[in-house]
This record gives structure tokens, C-alpha cells and sequence, in this order.
């Protein structure tokens, strides 16, 4: 257990992009489609109950929402994608802050993708892997709610997901995951710090910019 998750803190919210904070840190984003447990998740890390804003309505989650782990390193969670029952104007609304952060925010070092282990790799989020993979940027599946399914169907699930992205010839990793029996918990930290590690702030090599 890594305490520098049980340190965070949420910072604040944001609806437009422009309204987002200077981009001078590192950043990693969970996206997911709605109800898939992105802020649980979040909320597992933290080894907190109710961090993060969890809903049981899908497409509740409208916001950019910011988690601070240390000086310069965030965890934001993203607004969920794929919940139809919500006016177009909304929907196009969301599709254009998630769009903008994910291709424009130059301090995202990582995007961790947020699925239904029963239920991975929709046709949605295969379109969102195909759409971020060119960035270069690091991608990890997390396969929430792994307690719902018998340990030989999630290996099974695990196996067939790692299989696909490896076939795609993504920078992708995938593990299970389950906010409830809080399992998968110091897999992810791993991964997650592996990541701020690398990309570890130097001196002058990132600008106070937005985006």
C-alpha cells in the first residue's frame, strides 16, 4: 500500500477547458464509459469512501474532476462516455471537454481506461484506444468489478483483453480490479508510479501553459 495515494486530496472541478489549471505538472487520467467505476476505483486508491463522487446514474459524472497526489502530480477523473440518455447538446458538451483534455492537455502522461471486467473492450472504448494510441502516451485497462465474475472466467477475460491490445500493438497494459473486495490495488499503484517516475518533472522542461 503506497501512501502517496492515501494522500490525496481533491483540488476542484472544471465544465469548460478553459477553465482548466495551468498545465505545469503530471497528470493521469481514468476514462471509462458511464458506470463502469471510474470514481470508485479512485476512491480504492485513495482507501477513501467517498472521495470521489460515486453514482449509482449513469452519465452523472459531468465534470473534470481534479485529485492532487503530491506537489505536481494529479489523478483526474474524466467525464464517462457511451450514456445516450441525455440531451445531444449535453452529450456534445462532454464529447468536447473529453476530446480537448485527452488530445490538447500536454501534462497527461497516461490515461487509465476504466472497463466492466465482464464486459471489456466495447466497441466504444476499442474507438477511444484507436483514437488515444497515437499520442505514444502509456494506456493501462483496469477491469473493475473482477469480484463479480468466478477466478477462471476473469483470468479468461483478462487473458482474451491482453490479447487483443497486444494484437493492436498498443503501449497498453491490463490488470483486474475490484473496488469492493479491493483487490488489484498495488498492481495499479505500480503502474501508476511507474509512470510518474518516468516522467519525474526536470527543471524547466514544462511550461505554466494551459493545455
Amino acid at each position: 500500500m503506497n501512501q502517496l495515494f492515501r494522500n490525496l486530496d481533491f483540488e476542484l472541478s472544471v465544465a469548460r477547458y478553459q477553465d482548466l489549471p495551468p498545465a505545469s505538472g503530471r497528470e493521469i487520467a481514468f476514462v471509462g464509459r458511464s458506470n463502469a467505476g471510474k470514481s470508485s476505483a479512485i476512491n480504492t486508491l485513495a482507501d477513501h469512501v467517498r472521495l470521489a463522487f460515486v453514482s449509482k446514474t449513469p452519465g452523472r459524472t459531468q465534470l473534470i474532476n481534479f485529485f492532487r497526489l503530491s506537489g505536481d502530480a494529479y489523478l483526474v477523473d474524466l467525464p464517462g462516455y457511451g450514456y445516450a440518455d441525455v440531451p445531444e447538446a449535453v452529450r456534445a458538451g462532454w464529447r468536447e471537454l473529453l476530446e480537448r483534455y485527452l488530445t490538447e492537455r500536454h501534462s497527461l502522461i497516461g490515461l487509465v481506461v476504466v472497463m466492466d471486467a465482464r464486459r471489456p473492450l466495447t466497441n466504444l472504448d476499442r474507438q477511444l484506444l484507436a483514437w488515444f494510441a497515437p499520442t505514444g502516451k502509456p494506456m493501462h485497462l483496469l477491469l473493475t468489478k473482477a469480484d463479480k465474475l468466478a477466478r477462471g472466467a476473469a483470468a479468461a477475460m483478462l487473458a482474451a483483453t491482453r490479447a487483443e491490445i497486444a494484437r493492436q500493438g498498443y503501449r497498453c497494459t491490463a490488470q483486474l480490479f475490484s473496488s469492493l473486495k479491493k483487490t488489484g490495488r498495488e498492481e495499479c499503484e505500480a503502474t501508476l508510479l511507474g509512470w510518474l517516475a518516468e516522467q519525474k518533472e526536470t527543471p524547466g522542461t514544462r511550461g505554466a501553459h494551459r493545455g
